[in-house]
């Protein structure tokens, strides 16, 4: 069982910096696309960030041009570097990994990491 476990969160004041880590139980990390989603109180989950097993990386548009995905496979780590933060990307930033093998879908979660952007 692949076991994703999130850290970086906290309270952090707009136009501040986070960087949140998702380091995987085991060596997946080069073989799965990994994502950071996001979910703000009352609303649903959205992506965030994305990156390939080849390093191909794609961003809502909401944080393009602040927040940088990346991965270091040595690591079993993936990593969300967020800068100028806003009030509004406030919320509960989770991890997954994916991987479609044939018919068959992999997909695991983290348990999440808050981050809070507040004066």
């Amino acid at each position: 069982q692949v076991q994703l476990v999130e850290s970086g969160g906290g309270l952090v004041q707009p136009g501040g910096s986070l960087r949140l880590s998702c380091e995987a139980s085991r060596s997946i990390v080069s073989m799965y696309a990994m994502a950071w989603y996001r979910q703000a109180p009352g609303k649903q989950r959205e992506l965030v960030a994305h990156i390939t097993s080849g390093y191909n990386t794609n961003y809502a548009d909401s944080v393009k041009g602040r927040f940088t995905i990346s991965r270091d496979n040595a690591k079993n780590t993936m990593y969300l570097q967020m800068n100028s933060l806003k009030p509004e990307d406030t919320g509960v930033y989770y991890c997954n990994a994916n991987r479609q093998v044939g018919w068959s879908t992999y997909d695991h979660w983290g348990q999440g990491t808050q981050v809070t952007v507040s004066s």
